[in-house]
């Protein structure tokens, strides 16, 4: 396993984080166990879930499953790097969702018993609020972190200025501020080049970047419009001509983006997981990656020059 620091934290994480958005909606809890023992036994310390994960109507369920796992597994605990998030709809009532202080103590209460943790290491902002202040969101993550709760605090779904007022929010309050941004990123979808990823970078946060294959779209031989039919066609000659996966080549190409700290990767079988692992030790040259954005083009500069001057 390859590990790299998280932001400024100092904190050393591997390079591939499980993702369990699927445990117990798609994966039941014991085929769920084997992953975390697998995962686990390759070196993987992160762990990224949510308290909405296991679907609607069984929101918790993924928490759940990975506190059990824990629990059965006690002296793994401490070698692992636990992340979850807040916002999301977890009750019937009027405040049983997004960031005010009344929903996300309870939320961070409820996770830490599904979880069985006295700590959640890194607790992440699953969406922006617009109907809180950052002041109270602070204060907020503040007590958490003093009643050690959490130890950090993470966004999800930020836009760069959501990150910089969070940032410069807490740099007033005289805070640590946010430490990782968690976004969607993969070939298909670059949006994040323009601006996340250079405020990321500006303000010393790690990224964890969620479908690095795009829900799936990079690993099928056809897609919806003809456009994108094309792209793939191309996408898997390439990739039969490096003699590799397309879920392994796209997953070295977020791996050799100095700005990512790890591709989230979301397995439902061993062998899912192995095949990301493969990635770990996949090298793209500088042909490999100009050949590649070619295919799904990015946007070159970050903003504003990739519009403007």
């Amino acid at each position: 396993m390859h590990y790299s620091v998280l932001g400024r934290t100092g904190l050393t994480v591997s390079k591939l984080c499980l993702g369990t958005m699927h445990f117990g909606r798609r994966i039941k809890a014991r085929e769920c166990h084997y992953l975390l023992d697998k995962a686990f036994e390759y070196g993987i310390n992160l762990i990224d879930t949510a308290d909405v994960y296991g679907g609607p109507d069984h929101h918790g369920q993924s928490e759940t499953i990975i506190g059990e796992w824990l629990a059965q597994n006690p002296g793994k605990k401490d070698r692992l790097i636990i992340a979850t998030k807040v916002y999301g709809k977890t009750g019937t009532g009027p405040n049983d969702r997004g960031l005010s202080a009344f929903h996300m103590r309870a939320a961070c209460e409820a996770s830490l018993r599904r979880l069985q943790l006295d700590r959640i290491d890194l607790y992440q902002l699953h969406h922006v609020d617009r109907t809180v202040s950052w002041e109270e969101l602070w204060a907020s993550l503040a007590h958490l972190t003093m009643r050690g709760d959490i130890l950090h605090a993470g966004s999800c779904n930020f836009a760069a200025w959501h990150i910089a007022e969070a940032q410069k929010t807490a740099r007033r309050m005289g805070l640590p501020g946010l430490v990782s941004e968690q976004s969607i990123y993969n070939l298909q979808t670059r949006v994040v080049e323009l601006e996340v990823l250079p405020a990321c970078s500006q303000y010393g946060m790690g990224v964890l970047a969620y479908s690095p294959l795009n829900g799936g779209s990079l690993v099928r031989s056809a897609v919806g419009s003809h456009r994108d039919e094309a792209a793939i066609e191309r996408w898997m000659t390439l990739c039969q001509e490096m003699g590799h996966p397309p879920a392994e080549v796209a997953l070295a190409w977020i791996l050799a983006n100095g700005s990512v700290t790890a591709p989230i990767i979301g397995p439902s079988s061993i062998e899912q997981l192995d095949s990301a692992i493969n990635a770990l030790a996949l090298s793209l040259d500088a042909a490999t990656m100009e050949r590649i954005d070619s295919i799904w083009p990015g946007f070159g500069k970050p903003a504003p020059e990739a519009y403007a001057w």
